[in-house]
């Protein structure tokens, strides 16, 4: 502060005194000394006092730093996965025995027994019912792992962390460094992802943040990256290998979307979204230990069911779509037959096939039933696993199992990277659409947001296969 600025306070001081009084001064003056002694204390180290917030400054200096930041970012996403890889095998598996074993043999033997018509027992036993089964038997466990872990490095104060390390390339990208925080919130919901983008002032960075978001690996489609890196990954390697390979794969891809993310959001910020990146202060929050038990309950509650009881709502309508195109017949043919022959040529073209195509479109509402539906699909047309009908639920036990049925389609390693691939780089789900539109307000962003990964997967898609048919 300049002596020019201490004799304007002080003059102002005086001024003050004589207008309203001593006792009101001398007040105002200890009051203004204490906090300037709090900050002092609070932010300068002192000799007898060097121990104060070093630990957290050591802590920054490495998870922040340009050579460490970047690896321990990768090494904590790595940890969280595999915990999540090899916690989720044991659960899901006793969910399927308990949902699909036994209670789905109950419920048909109770509508026998009190008359129900085959078509009705069908469409609610086994569509409706099993739909919501699987998505329960197999993305609960994840979650229920994921989202405790995430939020324990929320409430430590690690993910402020992660902006902080990302924020030069959101800037280097053309978009708003608050971005980075953005795109954390979209590893949890893209829906959530979207809202978050209210921190962003700048109208113009606010939209690229929204439509890029979608390339943020949420939740709905992390079960599908660890299923099939577990089952074709893991396959191409040594047993004892396996594990590493496959949290290798998921990882890839949740980085290429990052990467994704930079793209798009270089491409829009040079083009139809053209401007000056604005500059923000990040502040760091201290570190503190989480609350172990009140955090797990929060997120359990507040993350995890709310996200399996959505994925259950949108699950249920779609099980029943499912039972419907596959027990609707044109002519000799079912409605989801004709659709996934028609389907098949251009899904070869991609590395797919008709039913992950036909899957993906019936599982537009969420993405959390998009395994189901392949592998309800898949049992209709190939017969395998003992399905009870067409659209029916197989009886799931294992790993193995699903990918015993999935092979039965006629799916390869590359099939199984490109679905990776287009888990990625796909249409955001009904809830994060709607969510576009609300804070947008515009059909056009609202279409550009949803079509713009849809186009990039089909590219990427198309390349991978045609270089994988080629060289491989």
């Amino acid at each position: 502060m300049s002596t020019k600025n201490i004799d304007d306070i002080i003059a102002l001081s005086e001024e003050l005194r004589w207008e309203i009084g001593d006792d009101f001064h001398d007040n105002l003056a200890e009051s203004i000394y204490s906090d300037a002694s709090k900050i002092v204390e609070d932010a300068v180290t002192k000799d007898n006092n060097k121990s104060k917030f070093r630990l957290d400054a050591k802590i920054d200096k490495i998870v922040t730093s340009r050579i460490w930041g970047f690896p321990i970012m990768l090494f904590i996403l790595g940890a969280v996965l595999w915990l999540t890889i090899i916690g989720a095998n044991y659960p899901s598996s006793m969910l399927a025995i308990l949902l699909l074993d036994t209670i789905q043999p109950m419920l048909k033997s109770f509508g026998a027994n009190i008359g129900f018509p085959w078509w009705l027992s069908g469409f609610l036993f086994d569509g409706v019912y099993l739909a919501v089964a699987w998505v329960i038997a197999v993305m609960l466990p994840p979650m229920a792992i994921f989202f405790p872990l995430f939020t324990l490095l929320e409430d430590f104060g690690y993910l402020p962390r992660v902006a902080f390390n990302m924020d030069n390339l959101f800037k280097k990208s053309g978009a708003h460094g608050k971005q980075a925080l953005t795109m954390s919130m979209g590893f949890g919901c893209n829906a959530a992802g979207v809202v978050a983008t209210r921190i962003i002032d700048s109208p113009r960075e606010r939209l690229i943040a929204i439509i890029t978001n979608n390339f943020s690996l949420c939740n709905g489609r992390w079960p599908t990256q660890i299923l099939l890196a577990t089952i074709f990954i893991g396959a191409v390697v040594p047993a004892s290998y396996s594990s590493l390979a496959s949290l290798t794969a998921v990882i890839s891809i949740a980085v290429l979307g990052i990467a994704f993310m930079f793209f798009f959001s270089w491409a829009l910020s040079k083009t139809v979204l053209k401007g000056e990146v604005s500059t923000f202060n990040l502040e760091l929050p201290p570190y503190r230990p989480p609350v172990f038990w009140k955090t797990i309950y929060t997120s359990l509650i507040d993350r995890t069911l709310i996200v399996l009881w959505r994925a259950i709502v949108f699950a249920a309508p779609a099980g029943a779509v499912i039972w419907l195109i596959s027990n609707i017949y044109l002519g000799d043919e079912s409605i989801a037959s004709w659709l996934i022959g028609s389907f098949d040529g251009f899904g070869f073209l991609i590395g797919l096939n008709g039913v992950i195509l036909l899957a993906y479109i019936v599982a537009i509402p969420a993405n959390e039933i998009v395994i189901p539906t392949i592998l309800m699909l898949t049992v209709m047309v190939t017969g395998v696993a003992g399905g009870v009908g067409d659209g029916v639920m197989f009886e799931l036990d294992s790993v193995s199992a699903t990918a015993d049925i999935l092979r039965s389609g006629g799916w390869t390693l590359l099939t199984a990277v490109n679905v990776m691939l287009f888990s990625l780089l796909h249409n955001p789900c009904s809830t994060t659409i709607y969510t576009i539109y609300k804070e947008t307000n515009s059909v056009k962003w609202t279409v550009v947001a949803s079509i713009l990964p849809v186009i990039a997967g089909f590219i990427v898609t198309f390349l991978v296969a045609q270089i994988w048919r080629i060289f491989v």
